[in-house]
């Protein structure tokens, strides 16, 4: 291991519904789907039609901007539809599985002809090249552009995110096996928790790093901030953990096997657990009515801070590695309202009693923002749990004011949305910091192409 580094500022959230270890098979789903919304930064073109077959590792759409760059089926089965939105938007393309899934079988470089080209040729057409992102601007890597480094965080500190070391029991083979290929690509960093130091602290063909402190010192971006951070003009590409096991399995078998782990999560999962499905499976396969009754829920895909909104109907995204259940909040009715004590509510600021009560103690916490959109009080909160070299307010007043000199000079090309999430948490004027983030990467990113 060559480093350890103690994160001192963040902000860890602790919620009731945490995953139990216990794994168990999810039944097969009767729609899987891909989103390209989940892959940001391409623009979708389908390459099969409603009523077509496809085999599991086979495309269902490329990107228009770089067409080597392939979205491919999880499951064999049939196109049944084609789901566009607005303006002929793709939302979505569903597959009806089939009863025997049936893989595509690629042929894998052995031993010393595995070399990186072949690896980046192998990745593209198995499509598990969509998998990586880049960094500036956090959007799909592209292949024309040699990274810098490749960066694997292999935990997160998110409120009840899935426990990669639990994850990981039976899969280590793969995992070392995809570390040890990403390294012919470019140089490897992987951050660990102290936690994982027996397991994952002697890793060949990497850097390994320790993080040692609270959310958000698992995100990727403040991993690569006290790493090495990124000066204008250099790309790093990142890669999620079990993601890096899907190229160990390809490198193994011969054909894309986009099976995980996820943990269902949340005070309003009947049954908080892991279960194991593949990316896109419809969500009432895994949920199948499994949360509380009685009063509004929401479910999430992903966990409470950086997932989105979904229902039982919708699909499994190709990043999410937990789906969450916690009430929605909007039909309840308190006495005294702001006045109240609040003994089972939790505040970062302790306006509430319930600091008193400890640190340890998990909260059963709603949907409610308890407050109302205001303006921006520089009274330095973001900074208390932002723990990059970044000053995190000035940074999103410069986005909000589209000056893009000064976006540069604070360090935008360093930070993604989901770094902003803690600060969107504690943010007393209520603004949508990930949006904001998110779309002032977005306009950056058109103005320097």
């Amino acid at each position: 291991m060559e480093k350890t580094f103690k994160i001192r500022k963040g902000l860890d959230l602790n919620l009731a519904g945490v995953a139990q270890q216990q794994l168990h098979k999810a039944a097969p789903a009767q729609v899987y789907a891909l989103m390209p919304d989940d892959f940001h930064g391409v623009k979708p073109r389908p390459v099969v039609k409603e009523g077509t077959h496809v085999m599991a590792g086979e495309p269902l759409f490329v990107d228009k901007n770089e067409e080597r760059i392939c979205f491919v089926s999880p499951v064999s089965g049939t196109v049944a539809v084609v789901e566009r939105g607005e303006r002929r938007k793709i939302l979505s393309i569903q597959v009806t599985p089939d009863s025997e899934t049936e893989y595509k079988v690629f042929d894998v470089p052995e031993g010393n002809r595995l070399t990186a080209d072949s690896l980046l040729d192998l990745l593209l057409a198995s499509g598990l090249f969509a998998f990586f992102r880049s960094r500036p601007y956090d959007v799909v890597a592209s292949p024309a552009v040699k990274p810098r480094d490749i960066f694997v965080s292999t935990f997160s500190k998110m409120p009840l995110a899935a426990d990669f070391s639990y994850v990981l029991q039976g899969q280590e083979a793969d995992f070392g096996r995809g570390i040890s290929a990403l390294s012919l690509l470019a140089p490897v960093s992987v951050g660990i928790c102290p936690e994982q130091e027996d397991v994952l602290g002697q890793l060949h063909d990497a850097r390994v790093y320790c993080f040692d402190g609270p959310n958000p010192s698992g995100n990727v971006g403040v991993q690569i901030n006290h790493i090495a951070p990124i000066n204008k003009g250099e790309t790093v590409w990142t890669l999620g953990a079990e993601e890096v096991i899907f190229i160990g399995r390809l490198l193994r078998t011969g054909h894309v096997d986009l099976t995980r782990r996820i943990a269902l999560a949340g005070s309003d999962m009947l049954h908080p657990q892991y279960v194991e499905t593949k990316i896109g499976a419809r969500l009432d396969s895994l949920v199948g009515g499994g949360t509380a009754s009685g009063h509004s829920v929401r479910l999430i895909d992903g966990n409470p801070l950086v997932g989105r909104k979904t229902d039982e109907q919708r699909f499994l995204g190709a990043h999410t590695t937990e789906v969450c259940a916690i009430p929605e909040g909007d039909d309840r009715d308190e006495v005294l309202g702001w006045i109240a004590p609040r003994l089972n509510d939790y505040s970062a600021s302790r306006s509430y009693f319930s600091w008193l009560q400890g640190k340890n103690r998990h909260y059963n916490l709603d949907c409610r923002i308890k407050g109302g959109q205001r303006h921006m009080i520089m009274s330095g909160e973001y900074d208390r749990v932002f723990p990059m070299d970044i000053y995190a307010g000035y940074l999103v007043k410069a986005i909000i004011t589209g000056n893009i000199d000064r976006q540069e000079e604070l360090g935008i090309y360093e930070v993604a949305p989901e770094d902003f999430a803690v600060a969107e948490f504690v943010d007393s004027s209520k603004l949508e910091l990930q949006r904001i983030v998110r779309e002032g990467l977005d306009i950056l990113r058109k103005e320097n192409s």
